[in-house]
């Protein structure tokens, strides 16, 4: 009977001995019991007694500066000054030779003929006066040559010579009829205002300021006898 409560007594002790870890597999309950530690270096003390510090707010980013202006926001520049010069008077022939300047060294300067009233009004096309008479009639037959009929040479007055090839109230008129001519191989007509009964023509130029003198000199020498004036 002792024996038997023996090992009835034995028998708890190591089950109670086995259930709360004191025999048993060492491995799995050493680590258990190393899990359950508190881990120091992860403490971190906020405050010994005294209130937090209030929470600091972040920085304002600062501002982007202005981007600097670019040239279309700039203010355009002013256009440049032009000359202006004209000539209230000139002969036809007189105009071809103010041409032939400007298309001498002188592109940057524009021609404007100007319309003198009564007969005067309106453009033609022509191609402008010839030495003389056969010429005159050289060139009209080359004309019907390129297959053009409309035209008459002109017998007397200050555009003898001349021949003309239409006449026309508009300058778009006179376009599409100076096109239509070039289209059939002339090369020698123009457009422009037609003359008046004296053949004489109102023409201005305009152009750069500081090209102004030397085109001046150059006109100077073209046409000693026709200075123009002054004009804005």
């Amino acid at each position: 009977m002792k024996a038997l409560v023996f090992v009835l007594v034995l028998a708890n002790l190591l089950f109670y001995a086995f259930s709360t870890g004191l025999i048993g597999t060492a491995d799995v309950d050493e680590g258990v019991r190393l899990a359950q530690q508190v881990q120091p270096e992860r403490i971190n003390i906020v405050a010994r007694g005294e209130p937090p510090a209030p929470a600091v707010a972040p920085a304002a980013e600062p501002e982007p500066a202005p981007a600097p202006a670019t040239e279309e926001e700039e203010p355009a520049a002013a256009s440049a000054p032009q000359a202006c010069l004209r000539w209230e008077t000139l002969s036809l022939a007189e105009a071809e030779r103010v041409s032939r300047v400007l298309g001498g060294g002188f592109n940057d300067f524009t021609a404007l003929r100007l319309a003198t009233g009564g007969d005067g009004s309106g453009w033609w096309v022509h191609i402008p006066p010839l030495a003389n008479k056969a010429t005159a009639e050289k060139k009209a037959q080359e004309l019907k040559t390129l297959g053009v009929s409309d035209y008459f040479v002109v017998q007397d007055g200050p555009v003898r010579h001349a021949i003309s090839l239409g006449v026309f109230s508009s300058e778009k008129g006179g376009k599409e009829r100076l096109a239509e001519l070039q289209a059939q191989g002339v090369r020698s007509a123009r457009l422009g205002i037609r003359p008046d009964k004296e053949g004489n023509l109102r023409l201005e130029l305009r152009g750069p300021t500081e090209r102004l003198e030397a085109l001046q000199a150059a006109l100077l020498e073209a046409l000693p006898k026709s200075r123009p004036e002054s004009c804005q």
